[in-house]
């Protein structure tokens, strides 16, 4: 193989990567949500949830325009959290954090890492699965990117369609949603099973407040 080769995925990175800043910068702009983001997931399994503050200095680094943060701790099943933080735009210094980066940032391992296909009112979504661990904890981490008018699970797509759909339509808005269950009292099994119940009904209230394409 010759020299310039092996440096040829990193060139079309760089390239994709200015590329992206350009058209970002140029195309985009904001997009508002179509309904308050506070009345995603007010309930879970038919219960109330409690809201967590995200503190200035995190908000800043994640660059989110509207976030929820709310844990729910039905009966018998543990405790769990859900998470959606909403970009209504995205360009250089603001765009959404992978949580494959962010979670081993924030002092969790991925034990297990793949993918789950997830059955919905509009058909499978597939979204990231992941088991993390850290000081004896384990939790199941379930997350994908929910904005025009599709759900998605890989980088490297979501990276590629946000700057298709600035180019076309002048608009990057997006969200990522996260739902993380504690492997505690339970099985591996049940806290899946338990993300698994959340995971559609969850995705439907979402895009119920998101701009549509």
């Amino acid at each position: 193989m010759a020299n310039w080769q092996r440096w040829l995925p990193a060139l079309l990175l760089a390239v994709g990567a200015m590329g992206n800043s350009v058209l970002l910068a140029r195309r985009a702009t904001s997009t508002p949500l179509v309904g308050p983001i506070e009345s995603v997931a007010v309930t879970s399994l038919g219960l109330p949830g409690t809201d967590i503050v995200i503190d200035t200095a995190q908000r800043r680094v994640a660059g989110m325009t509207n976030y929820v943060l709310r844990e729910f701790t039905p009966p018998g099943e543990g405790t769990f959290s859900i998470y959606v933080g909403y970009y209504d735009e995205q360009h250089q210094g603001k765009s959404i954090h992978s949580p494959k980066n962010c979670l081993p940032g924030g002092g969790w391992e991925p034990v297990e890492a793949g993918t789950l296909v997830i059955p919905t009112a509009n058909g499978p979504a597939t979204v990231n699965r992941y088991r993390v661990a850290q000081a004896g904890k384990s939790a199941i981490v379930y997350y994908w990117y929910q904005g025009r008018g599709r759900v998605a699970h890989d980088e490297f797509k979501v990276k590629y369609e946000l700057l298709r759909d600035a180019a076309i339509h002048g608009r990057t808005e997006e969200a990522l949603v996260r739902i993380v269950v504690p492997v505690t009292t339970g099985s591996v099994t049940e806290a899946d099973l338990l993300a698994r119940r959340i995971a559609p009904a969850l995705m439907a209230e979402v895009d119920r407040v998101l701009p549509p394409l």
